[in-house]
């Protein structure tokens, strides 16, 4: 007897007796059992004609294609490495018409109540965030940094055209045969003027970022904020943070000090030449130090602002935050101040030309340092740094916040809360993860 599965025409075993070459279909059994040949069959008269069974890997003429058979498993289960995201889980037929896998983009996406998705971010999302927070917000935030801008200008303006200009004598630096005081003088009057140029400027900077701060955190969760509640909210930090303003470059000072002592110390010792090599290489340790220092600190403002810090308080958190981030921060962090630099400078240099132009010596008295620096010069060329502020500042201050938000989300899990103050309960952390090119 033959029963082997796949050879034997269906309903034609010989399993009853029969002999395997025989082609007569056995008879029909009666109602008690035993063979009644004579009794008439209770089948329909009206059956299908009979077909031709054909051997396993041949088809009848006029029969159908039979239906074809499931692909083999793709990758995804058991094939060649590539796990879960291959081609396909099952191949075509498993989920719709090019497979799972065909159809399969990931994650689904993330909430974005504001100016961001609540997930870990990238470089662009990150540049992209404080752009879209000065054109949605931009009554808000242009007016802040507008009223700022003006008011630092002004101070600048009337201190040079009315101390600055009068009290300092910076002609011996263009004068091949000045005398070493007469440089030196020189040399500190031009140093004294820039320093208190770049400290008006830095306050002006600090209210901006502190108001701006409060702006840019509401606009991530989609809730706008007048200037006066943006006040409110920075107004009770704002000592703190001119203290860490100030703090910051005092480490920055120190550090370059600590560098070049060295080589100072052995210069006064007798060794002019070892002691100038050696405070050059001090100096530019203490260079990278510095620049390390204040990439690992570059989070504290915000952390100052939004979490109520103290100065180091925000110091530790902002190098928490940024341990084992350090070039990215680094990275984006440098990248928005070229971007911010570029903007100024196509802003600001038309202005000083013009300025230029308007004053006594024109635009050679300009180029070789002769030039007087006049009203005309000083209010055509602040009305462009005026400009250029407004543009700016929002964009410096937002990278630092969605940076700062960025590296939470990465490490705290900050999307929840986000999306809880959102109103977003449904929110959670399928969509968070590391986004590719950040």
């Amino acid at each position: 007897m033959n029963d082997t599965p796949g050879w034997a025409s269906p309903g034609s075993a010989p399993s009853d007796g029969q002999e395997p070459g025989s082609s007569v279909p056995p008879q029909p059994a009666g109602p008690d059992g035993s063979d009644q040949p004579g009794q008439i069959s209770k089948w329909s008269k009206e059956q299908p004609p009979p077909r031709q069974w054909s051997a396993p890997g041949t088809q009848a003429p006029d029969q159908a294609p039979p239906p074809a058979p499931p692909a083999p498993p793709g990758p995804g289960w058991g094939g060649p490495p590539g796990g879960w995201g291959g081609p396909g889980y099952g191949g075509p037929g498993h989920g719709g018409p090019a497979g799972w896998g065909g159809h399969w983009g990931g994650p689904p996406p993330a909430a974005k109540p504001g100016v961001i998705p609540l997930r870990p971010l990238g470089v662009g999302e990150i540049l992209d965030g404080a752009v879209s927070t000065m054109r949605v917000y931009w009554r808000t935030v242009l007016g802040i940094s507008l009223a700022v801008a003006v008011v630092t200008e002004i101070a600048v303006v009337l201190l040079q055209g009315f101390v600055l200009n009068d009290h300092t004598d910076t002609e011996a630096l263009n004068d091949p045969s000045a005398t070493v005081g007469e440089l030196s003088r020189a040399l500190g009057d031009s140093l004294l003027s820039s320093g208190v140029v770049l400290l008006i400027t830095l306050l002006g900077t600090i209210v901006a970022t502190a108001l701006l701060t409060s702006v840019t955190s509401r606009a991530v969760l989609g809730k706008p904020v007048a200037t006066r509640e943006a006040w409110r909210d920075a107004r009770p930090q704002l000592a703190k943070l001119f203290g860490l303003t100030f703090l910051l470059p005092l480490i920055a000072l120190v550090v370059i000090g600590i560098g070049t002592l060295p080589g100072l110390l052995v210069a006064v010792s007798g060794s002019g030449e070892a002691g100038f090599a050696l405070s050059v290489l001090g100096g530019l340790v203490g260079f990278v130090a510095t620049v390390w220092l204040l990439v690992r600190f570059s989070l504290a403002s915000p952390a100052l602002m939004l979490e109520k810090q103290s100065i180091l308080k925000s110091m530790s958190r902002s190098a928490k935050l940024v341990r084992g981030s350090w070039w990215r921060v680094a990275g984006i962090q440098g990248l928005a101040a070229i971007i911010t630099y570029i903007v100024a400078a196509i802003i600001v240099i038309p202005f000083a030309v013009i300025a230029a132009a308007l004053s006594g010596d024109g635009l050679t008295g300009m180029l070789d340092g002769t030039g007087d620096v006049g009203w005309a010069f000083l209010i055509v060329s602040g009305v462009g740094s005026v400009i250029g502020s407004t543009i700016t500042f929002p964009i410096t201050a937002g990278v630092t916040v969605l940076l700062y938000i960025d590296q939470r989300i990465r490490r705290e899990a900050l999307d929840l809360d986000l999306a809880r103050a959102a109103g977003l309960q449904s929110h959670g952390t399928g969509a968070s993860g590391t986004t590719p090119g950040s």
